[in-house]
């Protein structure tokens, strides 16, 4: 693989590093960003007079999409603000709870809400194990040249010509009540594709490669990638959607793929070939970095855990077992602050490593091809007795031409169980394994504790990502960890035939067609978003956490898994905050939030007025928690992750740096300052930081603070906030989203 951090120009099919190879003159060069896909896209769909290269850009979507655990917060937001219809075409899909298997009825009665709210405002709603969120997407609404806006993080449609973006749900509420999606216009990043991949490496091999190259670096950060060149043409479109979707853990912004006649054909056989367009760069479109692939040099890669970018060959990690594991083992425990954890005790005598799980699942994994050519890898062949293997169908669809094809009977009889649509594998809510399990897996992410353990009560496992390819060789190979290129097998794989009636019969299509008559059938667990209090020009925060992790993931700040189920319920969500990373953290933000109350009430703590004293802010300031993080938010858009800190009276976050747009916006659409602090001085829980003229640090993105520790001021720091848009400053100033529209 190699990087152009440099950039360069797209000029009769090769990369120029120089507007004069390319054939430019200065002025041509100057607007040469002009030339690619991207910008034709945002350009579609930016509102404002202008579209220019690192100017504000205002989009407004083709359609949305959310699932079980964003879309009721989301439409109650929308409904609180006055919501009436949802003016784009809005998919509710239900493939997080859809196993409704942890907190009695409340999955379900979710899921009534969701039908309810798509009849009343007019949605379109997907039922219970049809589809996962993104493979439902792919075959019913991305579209050429179309944007869409997802509250997952995995919103990626780009290899269907579709430029797709994972936000929190706060920016689907923006897009409902007919507000915008701002940013500056982003950087593109051109993924130049060459040659062909070898039989047995996957898309998720390709997607590992491209994550371990970039993500460490930053260098793609919120911008987007854009995949063309002469590799492109030589990959199925599932091929190209397994690869597309494991960008966002590049942290792209988003992603964009020239089409051809196959995405057509893709499209066609959908009933959709009217979405088809043809997108490619223009002669000598200019790219802000450039990342060449070729395709053929690509081995079967093993994400270890616990990050997409913690990546080596399975070449690699089988020459010197000892050597990789053991590190990877040495930096878990750090971690996971548990020295049981192990992975060292997977190697054998004989120097092989065993797994215990395999999962193929998801919007990765569980496509028409990969599952096909896994059947193909196991046909003939058994898991064994200690292996346990299940795969999940992206949709119904793939599911039964799978059946009719033979494949599922194939999968079945090697000892495959073969599960509903379902994304629990992926986030922790299905095959969780036993303590001390590894688990392989094609799914999207590996994060710590992302499949189900619970370090705090004692239970660690580890997952680790790999190919559909090489799972099932591995499987084939009776557990032992292989490399599909040591396979022999028929990887040929029979065009897929769409069943469409399958969804004709279940969805419910409700876009324009509203009906205001239609009542909401709330159950008991959903709650409306508490008042958030607006704020005032002088703040008082209380260190109520302190992580000092390279990164911290959304997963850590809300855990996923059963807690998904409370996520319709703000307040009962809240108790599970931080709840895996620091047990702590609820009692001193809430005791924190106690202490605001009080003093509302004209009974302030005593440290509360001794630090208004010592930093000059009268009475006239409100208090509430924060969370230092050297880089948090990495990971899931879901807006949980800020808002459960809001509910329990957070007004900031401190961190280093952020680690996504998505949660960088999460904060601010919930009321939250996102504070940048270099840790000059190291801050430690129960720290008092006094801010004074909040609104004008808001307006100038820099501040002068008191730090006060056990009543004493310990030294003046300076905070920092990147650039904010007029609309969320005001956000911040109202107190969150909510507030900010009712006004």
């Amino acid at each position: 693989m190699v990087i152009l951090k440099s950039g360069g120009y797209y000029h009769h099919g090769v990369l120029c590093p120089t507007p004069e190879e390319a054939g430019l003159s200065f002025a041509e060069a100057k607007e040469a960003y002009q030339k690619t896909i991207s910008y034709r896209i945002l350009k579609a769909h930016n509102t404002l007079p202008a579209t220019e290269k690192g100017k504000p850009v205002s989009l407004r979507f083709d359609a949305l999409a959310s699932h079980d655990i964003t879309y009721v917060g989301i439409i109650q937001t929308a409904k609180a603000i006055g919501l009436e219809k949802f003016p784009v075409p809005y998919v509710l899909t239900n493939c997080h709870n859809s196993l409704c298997a942890v907190g009695g009825t409340i999955n379900e009665d979710d899921h009534i809400f969701g039908l309810t709210a798509a009849k009343k405002y007019g949605a379109i709603y997907v039922p219970a194990n049809q589809a996962v969120i993104h493979t439902y997407m792919r075959e019913m609404h991305a579209g050429c040249g179309k944007m869409i806006l997802g509250s997952d993080s995995h919103t990626r449609y780009g290899a269907l010509g579709t430029m797709a973006i994972g936000e929190g749900g706060p920016e689907l509420v923006k897009q409902i009540i007919g507000n915008t999606y701002d940013i500056n216009y982003p950087d593109v990043v051109g993924v130049f594709l060459k040659g062909k991949p070898r039989r047995g490496v996957g898309p998720q091999d390709v997607a590992i490669s491209l994550i371990a190259a970039t993500f460490q670096k930053g260098f793609v950060k919120n911008k987007v990638l854009e995949f063309f060149g002469p590799g492109v043409a030589d990959l199925s479109v599932e091929y190209r959607n397994g690869i597309d979707v494991m960008t966002t853990e590049t942290t792209c912004l988003s992603s964009i793929w020239a089409t051809d006649n196959k995405v057509f054909d893709y499209l066609k056989q959908r009933n959709r070939a009217e979405e088809y367009n043809r997108l490619e760069p223009g002669e000598g479109a200019y790219y802000d970095a450039i990342i060449e692939i070729d395709l053929s040099l690509v081995e079967p890669m093993i994400a270890l855990p616990f990050h997409p970018s913690n990546a080596v060959t399975i070449r690699e990690l089988l020459a010197d077992p000892y050597g990789i594991l053991g590190k990877c083992e040495k930096e878990g425990r750090m971690t996971l602050d548990n020295p049981a954890f192990a992975l060292t005790d997977k190697i054998t005598k004989d120097g092989r490593i065993r797994v215990d799980q395999a999962i193929i699942a998801g919007c990765a994994g569980g496509t028409y091809d990969n599952l096909f050519e896994a059947s193909r890898i196991l046909k003939n062949k058994t898991i064994g007795d200690t292996l346990s293997m299940s795969v999940y169908c992206g949709s119904q669809p793939i599911y039964i031409d799978l059946l009719r094809k033979g494949a599922i009977a194939d999968l079945t009889e090697s000892g495959v169980i073969v599960k509903p649509s379902f994304c629990g594998p992926c986030f922790g809510a299905g095959d969780v394994p036993a303590n001390n399990g590894l688990s392989i897996r094609h799914t999207t992410r590996n994060f710590p504790s992302r499949e189900g353990s619970k370090p705090n009560e004692g239970q660690v496992a580890s997952v680790a990502l790999m190919d559909a390819r090489s799972i099932a060789a591995t499987a084939a190979n009776g557990g032992y960890l292989t490399s599909a290129l040591e396979l022999d097998y028929d990887d040929r794989i029979p065009d897929f035939s769409f069943d469409g009636k399958i969804y004709a019969g279940r969805v419910y299509g409700g876009y324009n067609r509203p009906d205001p008559d239609a009542a909401l059938v709330y159950g008991p667990n959903i709650a409306d978003w508490p008042e958030q209090i607006a704020l005032e020009d002088n703040i008082l925060l209380r260190i109520a956490s302190v992580i000092t992790d390279p990164v911290t993931t959304t997963d850590e700040l809300i855990p996923s898994g059963e807690t998904s189920s409370f996520r319709s319920n703000p307040l009962r969500l809240a108790d599970f905050t931080l709840s895996r990373k620091d047990p702590g953290y609820v009692k001193r933000a809430k005791s924190a939030r106690e202490e605001e109350k009080q003093r509302r009430e004209g009974n302030a703590p005593q440290a509360f007025k001794d630090a208004a004293a010592i930093a000059g802010l009268g009475d006239n300031y409100i208090a509430g928690s924060a969370v230092f993080a050297y880089k948090p938010g990495d990971g899931s858009a879901r807006e949980q992750a800020a808002s459960c800190q809001r509910v329990l009276g957070g007004l900031a976050n401190l961190a280093k740096e952020y680690a996504t747009k998505r949660y960088r916006s999460n904060l601010v659409n919930w009321g939250m300052i996102p504070f940048l602090y270099d840790f000059s001085v190291p801050l430690e829980t129960g720290d008092l930081i006094a801010v004074k003229g909040v609104f004008a640090a808001l307006e100038s993105g820099k501040t002068e603070a008191v730090l006060i520790r056990d009543g004493k001021k310990t030294a003046d720091i300076t905070l920092r906030i990147d650039p904010l848009t007029s609309e969320e400053k005001a956000i911040i100033r109202a107190g969150c989203l909510i507030n900010y529209q009712r006004k």
